[in-house]
């Protein structure tokens, strides 16, 4: 019986919707009778929305509607010019409004984190679950940023964690690689307006952290566990793809907590 549903996934149309220049395409499993909330799954940097094909399974399975966009220049989305990490946020909640979603449930990988972080920022209310996996944060201050310079993934570490070619070789093609410098100069850049705005979540939060291998540093995680009303910490021996090299835990954290 799961197979037709594994096909399912794999196999929605894509839809493209444009927001200005920008043609963002996602996959919507569809709304069925008594559904619960749903749940939009975000990759993250170097990959596509396919990475979540077994965890939507899962969902769909138990009767939740999925929806799994592809982040702007990747998977079938279209390359633009500018890869600013507030307009990745943006994208996804202009992608909730144009579908006329009023409460979502969001979960997102590394980059896709960090712009399910800005949409749960930008409308509280609209978020109901937030799951954010393995998020490099960002610096808090020009002073913090000459100290952790050393620290602090490299081009290739960050391409080589955040991508697989192997694995997922249609996603790699696709990606736009041009935003990979763009990307760890935002990352070096300070954010104190990210940090600032970590109060204005309201959704009940779950932060999900890998072991060696890992891209959240624990001192900036345990002042934004702090900042966040209801924020959870879960943590895993895994590296920095733990949904993908430990699924099984992954889903043993995760379901539960949306299903609540």
């Amino acid at each position: 019986m799961t197979t037709p549903v594994l096909s399912k996934i794999v196999d929605l149309a894509v839809t493209r919707l444009a927001f200005g220049d920008v043609r963002i395409a996602y996959r919507d499993s569809g709304a069925t009778a008594g559904a619960d909330v749903p749940v939009v799954l975000v990759h993250g940097m170097g990959g596509d929305g396919h990475t979540w094909d077994r965890f939507a399974r899962a969902l769909v399975q138990v009767g939740r509607r999925v929806i799994i966009p592809d982040l702007r220049g990747h998977g079938r989305s279209s390359h633009t010019d500018s890869y600013r990490f507030d307009e990745f946020g943006a994208d996804v909640l202009k992608l909730c409004d144009r579908l006329e979603l009023s409460t979502v449930d969001l979960v997102g990988h590394s980059l896709g984190g960090y712009a399910v972080s800005c949409v749960a920022q930008e409308r509280p209310e609209l978020v109901r679950r937030l799951v954010i996996e393995e998020c490099p944060l960002p610096l808090q201050s020009g002073a913090e940023e000459l100290r952790l310079t050393r620290r602090f993934p490299t081009v290739p570490e960050l391409w080589h964690a955040t991508s697989s070619l192997a694995r997922h070789p249609r996603a790699v093609l696709a990606f736009d690689r041009s935003m990979t410098r763009t990307a760890l100069e935002q990352f070096r850049k300070p954010n104190p307006e990210w940090w600032d705005r970590l109060s204005d979540i309201t959704a009940r939060t779950l932060v999900l952290r890998g072991g060696p291998g890992g891209m959240v540093d624990p001192a900036k995680l345990a002042l934004m566990r702090a900042a966040i009303a209801d924020c959870t910490v879960t943590a895993f021996a895994c590296g920095h793809s733990i949904h993908r090299d430990r699924y099984r835990d992954f889903a043993a954290a995760v379901h539960p907590f949306l299903a609540a």
